[in-house]
């Protein structure tokens, strides 16, 4: 869901940068120093999870799991995923430097969201835990789906096309990431309880 350079107008980009900007400061401050590892562990996952992607226009469909980043760092996945944004776009020309606040924005904000609309369930009896789980990786990639659509649109109105087969293309996207979501969640429940927000 990386948004290639020289596709966004001016006034996109510096919002972009300046909500990236405010969320990465928030998210260190709130960062403890025992989720240091966590935090490098889901960031490195993210990052890895992004790489296998296929081009659609000016963006690209790849998993993305910040619905589970969000969920595990709230407030720190915005440091979390710029850093494996920043790797992405120096090692691997995905995305770009430039469009870094944006696409930054595009994937943590989602995941902060997410974060405070399911994190109070995860501990919850079992069926409703895994409602949460898969609906917070399904809502964290629509959202950033939408996002994608909205940055296209207010940089050229003639992007809508476009912005709307970005949306539609990560449906499948959107299954998935509920279901590893899931996964992720139960595992995380059964060896290392610890992990979920609101056991710290």
């Amino acid at each position: 869901m990386h948004i290639s350079e020289g596709v966004l107008a001016g006034p996109v980009l510096f919002s972009g940068m300046a909500v990236a900007a405010a969320g990465t400061a928030i998210g260190i401050k709130k960062l403890d120093f025992d989720q240091l590892a966590q935090a490098g562990i889901l960031s490195a996952a993210f990052f890895v999870a992004s790489l296998v992607h296929v081009p659609v226009g000016p963006s690209s469909v790849h998993l993305i799991l910040n619905g589970i980043v969000g969920l595990l760092l709230g407030w720190a996945a915005f440091p979390s995923i710029m850093v494996a944004l920043l790797l992405q776009s120096i090692i691997f020309q995905f995305g770009g430097l430039t469009t870094l606040g944006v696409n930054t924005v595009i994937m943590a904000l989602p995941a902060v969201i997410c974060y405070y609309l399911f994190a109070p369930l995860i501990n919850k009896k079992s069926s409703i835990a895994m409602a949460a789980a898969f609906a917070c990786g399904f809502l964290a990639v629509f959202m950033s789906a939408l996002l994608v659509g909205v940055s296209l649109y207010f940089s050229e109105k003639n992007f809508f096309e476009v912005a709307t087969l970005v949306v539609t293309a990560h449906l499948p996207v959107m299954l998935i990431e509920g279901i590893i979501t899931v996964f992720c969640i139960s595992f995380i429940k059964k060896v290392s309880p610890e992990m979920l927000p609101g056991a710290r």
